[in-house]
């Protein structure tokens, strides 16, 4: 099944299509429950073989609700990995290699599909990373930084209806805490997430700045707050594959995004690894 189309008819409980999902997931892989996930974003991708044994892996198009992915640099699958943890014990995470981006037009219950499957595996943490530009000019390409928080500037919410939810701690204070035992040298800082596709402009950059952003990118918050509602505990990495328009001279290309993470992927890999191993 490559797509689901009920997902898109305003009548369907997006929910239900995400309990399919995940049993399609639990029968594909034969693992009843996941304990965690990942969202790997552009530079990220090597984590998974990082992580431990890889127990299934399925075409990504096969799972309910979802489809190909439309970006270079994102994996075609979804993968299921036996995890040791640094305390001894196993979890078992489910990787997502590729998402679904708001300019991709296939509508935002697409875009946070991924994270309410997670949910319905059983998962109760989520790892969501991304490649962004940076505003901060000693955040040189290829620097990893912590998500503290986030502006929304897509002008859309994954939540539907009179659905209220909190999000004053929505990036995990305990999460980051510990992915800084792991790296204390990592930075963190407010990602501003918009719409794409086109790069921003550097007076949009600039905006972006004086409301507080750090970084800016085309994903991430809207599967942050998904999560937040789905009861998912967060954790957001950015890497900085580029600095912003307005901040760095050079006119900005996808092609430099991922030249710049494949030239950090060994190392952002590795942190990843080891700390999705602690949390």
């Amino acid at each position: 099944m490559t797509t689901t189309p009920e997902l898109d008819d305003p009548s369907t409980d997006p929910f239900l299509v995400a309990r399919a999902a995940a049993d399609h997931i639990a029968e594909a892989t034969g693992i009843d429950g996941h304990d965690m996930a990942l969202v790997l974003g552009s530079g990220w991708g090597g984590a998974a073989e990082l992580l431990g044994d890889v127990v299934a892996e399925i075409p990504t198009h096969e799972i309910p609700g979802f489809s190909r992915p439309a970006v270079a640099g994102h994996v075609a699958t979804t993968r299921s990995i036996r995890v040791e943890r640094v305390d001894g014990s196993v979890r078992y995470a489910l990787v997502l290699g590729s998402r679904t981006h708001l300019y991709e037009g296939k509508g935002v219950r697409r875009v946070v599909h991924g994270v309410r499957t997670a949910a319905a595996t059983g998962a109760q943490a989520l790892v969501l990373t991304n490649g962004c530009g940076g505003l901060q000019p000693d955040w040189s390409p290829g620097t990893p930084v912590l998500i503290a928080d986030h502006l929304n500037l897509t002008a859309t919410s994954p939540l539907e209806g009179a659905t209220f939810v909190d999000l004053t701690d929505l990036y995990s204070t305990r999460l980051r805490d510990m992915a800084r035992r792991v790296d204390p040298t990592l930075p963190e800082g407010v990602y501003a997430q918009f719409p794409g596709p086109h790069y921003e402009t550097p007076a949009e950059v600039r905006m972006a700045g004086t409301l507080g952003a750090d970084l800016v990118g085309m994903s991430t918050t809207l599967e942050a707050i998904a999560a937040r509602h789905a009861g998912l505990e967060v954790l957001g990495l950015s890497l900085v594959t580029n600095l912003a328009a307005g901040i760095s001279a050079t006119p900005l290309s996808h092609t430099e995004v991922i030249e710049a993470g494949q030239a950090a992927g060994p190392r952002i890999s590795a942190l990843l690894a080891d700390i999705a191993k602690a949390v």
